[in-house]
Formats: C-alpha cells, structure tokens, sequence
C-alpha cells in the first residue's frame, strides 16, 4: 500500500514538476524579451525559482535584479501567471504614482486579501472614501497645537521617567541588552500614551522584577508582531493561493494568524469600550490622544450598528499601532547599529548634542538645532527604510514616464529598500553611510532630498502625517542615549563590511534578525558639557 500523501507534499510534487515541463519549454522555445528588463524567468512558475532561493534576503534580491538589468524598472512574471509586476526605483515613476495619476493607481485587492485580518478598513488597507474620512480627520489633527504639545510632552516624559533609569539600571547591572527589544517596549508605551491615552508602563524599573504588571500589554505585543510577520509572508509568497488553503484547513501560520488577531481584538475592544465610557461621562483626559479624537468627529459613515463602529475604530487602533509601534523602533535600532559601525559619526553626533544639552533630555526646542544628528537618522533611514517595499494595483492601463506599459490589474510596485542602494539614484557611494550627503555645504545646515527621491514617508497624498512625530521621537531617544552613554555593539555594528549582507527578517517592516545587542557604559563628561 503505498503512503497517504499530505498537501505540502502534493504541492512539492506540482512545483517539481512544472520546473521540469518549464525547463522543456526554455530549451525548446525561444520567447521575445520584453522592453522593459525581467529577472530570469520560467515559462509557467515564472520567478519563482529565483524567490525560493532568495526568500531569507528577499530585499536585497529586488535590489539585484534592478542592478543586473542596469534599469530602474523590471518586469516580473508570477507563477502560472497569476499575476503580473512592474516594480520601479526610477524617482520619476514614483511621481507619476504616488501623485500625478494617484487614483489609478491604488492598495486594491492584493493589500485588502492579505492584509485585511490585521488591519481591516484602516488608513494603510484602504481606497477611497474610507481612506479620504481616515485621512482627513489625521491631517487636522496632526496639525493641531495641542497634539504637536501633546506629543512632545509624552515623549520627553518617557525618556527621563521610563528609558534612562531602564537603561542606568542596565548599566549598572552590567546587563546585556537587546536595543530592539526596549525601543519597541519604548514605541509601545509611547503610541498607547499618545495614540489611545493609555500607560502600559512596559519600560517601567518595576516590571524589571515583576513582568506580570504587564503580561497582557506584552501579550498583545508578541501577538500583533507575529500578525504582521504572517501577513507579510502572505504578500511576499510566490505561490498566492498555498496560505488560502492553510487557512481553510485552519492549521500552520494560518492558524497562529487566527489565534493573534484573536488577541489584538481583545485587546483594542478593551481600550474602546473604555472610552466609550469615559467619552460617556465627560472624563477623558480633556481629549488629547488620538483615538478620543477620532471617536469625537463626525465621520459622516453609515454604521449598521454599535459593534459596527467599535470594529471600525478597532482598525484605526491596529493601524496607530502599526504606524508608531514598528516603525520608530526599527529606524532606532539601524540607527544605532550603524553609528556603532561608524564610530566618528557618533562622536561628530555627540559634539553636536552636548554643545545644547545641559540635562539627560532635550526639549522640543533643542531638538532643531540637531542638524548633523538628524542628517544621521535620515540617512540610516536611505539604507534601511522602517518600510521597505510597497505595492500597488493598476485600475486602468497607463504608460509611466520612462515608457513602461502598465497593464490593467498589474502590480505597480516600489522599493525604497532598493532605490537607496541605485548608484544611477545616489551616485557611487550609494551603499556608504555618509550622513553628510544631506548636510548643507556651506552653514552645514540639514537640507532634504525630493521626496521622490527618499520615499521612506511615502509621497504624495499618501505621504505620512506623523513624519515629524517619528523624527521628534528618534532625536530625542539617540540625543538622550548618546549623551548619557558609550554603546558597544556586541557584533561591532554595522560596519561597512556587514552593510552589504545585513541581518534582517523579511516582514511588513524591516526588523533586525536576532535583535541589537548591546553593552552600556555611563559617559564620562566634563562639567561645561563637553
């Protein structure tokens, strides 16, 4: 009797076997090349061979293929031609994207399927009108006086109240420490504050000896991390249908994915009923976070029902989430593994903060005069973008600015992960860390690229409302760690050596593999500062 076959299997026998029928057909046949340049391609499993191979580098393989074909645009083919890419890195298609021709161009059903179990109809996952109320209400508040204070004021609170006795007593104790791990604890306790008014206290010196005080906040954590991770494993798999098949028989990631969101619900149900209640009675904290904002404007949506409205604002939840919890994080952690690589761009970064500080933090004010240091961040950002892909769908069909035909139902997708590393885009020290490719020549002054050009806050109408929420919150952190301690890397950082093969997962934001690990010293300064 022969054995029963399981479906992985059967899968593997498929692919197996349409490499074969794929490799007849290569030898067999000739194919005219297209205009635009396509990485090496299989008649039936298209790319797939080439995305097996290179899953674990996955972004640095979309990097190669725009290096080999010497264009800013390819072609890519999918498997048995389910679907059809045109990615670009040419600043001038993402133009043409992301602004000129917007509403052709939109998330579409490749986000929406894959991403809709996380993020639901939030700002990230939509089009249309529930992206334009979203987007709306965000933008008047961001703006606001009250929010820009409000933010400020959080943020620096955390740091001296949270972060430095945190990492004092880690020094002290002669600890270890993942750097990764306390900046997402740090994001974390920042965007509850600022986006729902709600204190996990993660980062507290007390949850040191008693890590119950926040198991359900850490709970959630880990749940939302591992959500994201399986939700970007689905847009990136070769094979679009095999995680469909994994969630109808309920088992594997799909199953994990099932049991995390369960938490996430949990979790954002809570905050929202609870301010329902104080929204109820008048008490909420005079509404200076970002939920009890939302909650107050008139939408101008038709909700069946309560549950309705409480899952609506439960994707608004996910996505502050999504925006303040990961992507601050993973820009600090590149950050400090590069200047820890780059030991005389620290110390030009402390030269520059100590002229101004006088105490363990800065404040608002202060931050501005960080000329070089926010020179630093963004270039780490040019290297290592918090978001290293993106993707689009094509409602009708188009023709960009340097001739590629763009179908109907096409991808249309861009990295900035890539587009960093073009030396057509950057010039020849494209792969260098070199903070002083943004600084002014002449007064040194910080001077910012097109945004086309560094598309890390995304461009156009699209373009990202807390950008100087995240640069307040990434100078104050590497202002008050840099001026309060010496931070040895314990793999010696990202030196020019380990920038070309860096360690990271492949997610929805680009984290670092096994974390940054890392030794403190308390500074020594002297007493005028310097």
């Amino acid at each position: 009797m022969m054995p029963e076959l399981n479906p992985f299997s059967l899968i593997s026998i498929f692919i197996f076997v349409l490499s074969l029928v794929s490799l007849f057909f290569s030898f067999s046949s000739s194919h005219p090349r297209p205009k635009t340049p396509c990485p090496r391609s299989y008649p039936i499993i298209g790319n797939l061979i080439g995305l097996l191979r290179n899953h674990h580098r996955f972004y640095d393989y979309v990097t190669d293929q725009f290096s080999d074909a010497r264009s800013l645009t390819i072609q890519v083919n999918g498997f048995i031609g389910l679907y059809h890419i045109v990615a670009t890195v040419d600043p001038a298609n993402l133009e043409h994207l992301l602004k000129s021709n917007f509403h052709n161009y939109v998330k579409g059903s490749r986000f929406n399927d894959n991403l809709f179990d996380l993020l639901g109809f939030g700002i990230f996952n939509a089009d249309s009108e529930l992206w334009s109320v979203q987007r709306k209400i965000a933008s008047h508040e961001f703006n606001t006086k009250s929010l820009k204070s409000f933010i400020s004021h959080i943020v620096q609170s955390e740091i001296s109240n949270r972060l430095i006795p945190y990492l004092k007593y880690a020094c002290e104790e002669e600890e270890t420490l993942d750097l990764q791990t306390v900046f997402q604890k740090f994001a974390f306790d920042n965007i509850c504050n600022l986006a729902f008014g709600v204190d996990p206290a993660c980062l507290d010196l007390n949850n040191l000896t008693n890590s119950s005080r926040c198991s359900t906040e850490l709970s959630f954590v880990r749940a939302f991390d591992d959500a994201a991770e399986i939700c970007a494993s689905r847009l990136m798999s070769p094979i679009p249908f095999i995680w469909k098949v994994k969630r109808f028989l309920n088992v594997g990631s799909e199953k994990r994915l099932k049991d995390a969101i369960g938490v996430i619900d949990d979790y954002a149900m809570e905050i929202i009923r609870s301010k329902e209640e104080k929204l109820d009675t008048g008490n909420s904290d005079d509404k200076k976070d970002l939920l009890s904002r939302f909650m107050c404007s008139n939408f101008q949506i038709d909700f069946n029902s309560p549950e309705a409205r409480r899952k609506f604002y439960r994707d608004i939840v996910v996505s502050f989430m999504l925006a303040g919890k990961d992507s601050t994080s993973s820009a600090l952690t590149w950050f400090f593994w590069l200047i820890a690589g780059h030991p005389q761009c620290e110390r030009l970064i402390y030269d520059e903060i100590a002229r101004v500080m006088t105490t363990e933090t800065v404040n608002y004010d202060g931050l501005k005069s960080f000329d070089y240091l926010h020179a630093a961040l963004t270039e780490s950002m040019r290297l290592f973008p918090p978001v290293p892909m993106n993707s689009r769908i094509t409602v009708r069909d188009d023709v960009l600015p340097d001739g590629t035909q763009v179908k109907k139902g096409w991808f249309a997708d861009y990295s900035a992960y890539a587009m960093g590393r073009m030396e057509s885009v950057w010039g020849p020290d494209c792969r260098i860390f070199k903070p002083e490719r943004w600084l002014d020549g002449g007064d040194g002054a910080y001077q910012p690229f097109d945004q086309f050009k560094f598309p890390v806050f995304h461009c156009g109408p699209r373009i990202c409302l807390g950008k100087e929420m995240a640069y307040v919150q990434m100078k104050s952190v590497a202002a008050a760690l840099i001026y309060n301690f010496e931070i040895v890397a314990v793999d010696g950082g990202g030196t020019p050596e380990k920038m070309w093969n860096p360690p990271y997962n492949v997610s929805l934001l680009l984290r670092m593999k096994g974390g940054l690990h890392v030794k403190l010293k308390r500074r020594q300064r002297k007493r005028n500062g310097g």
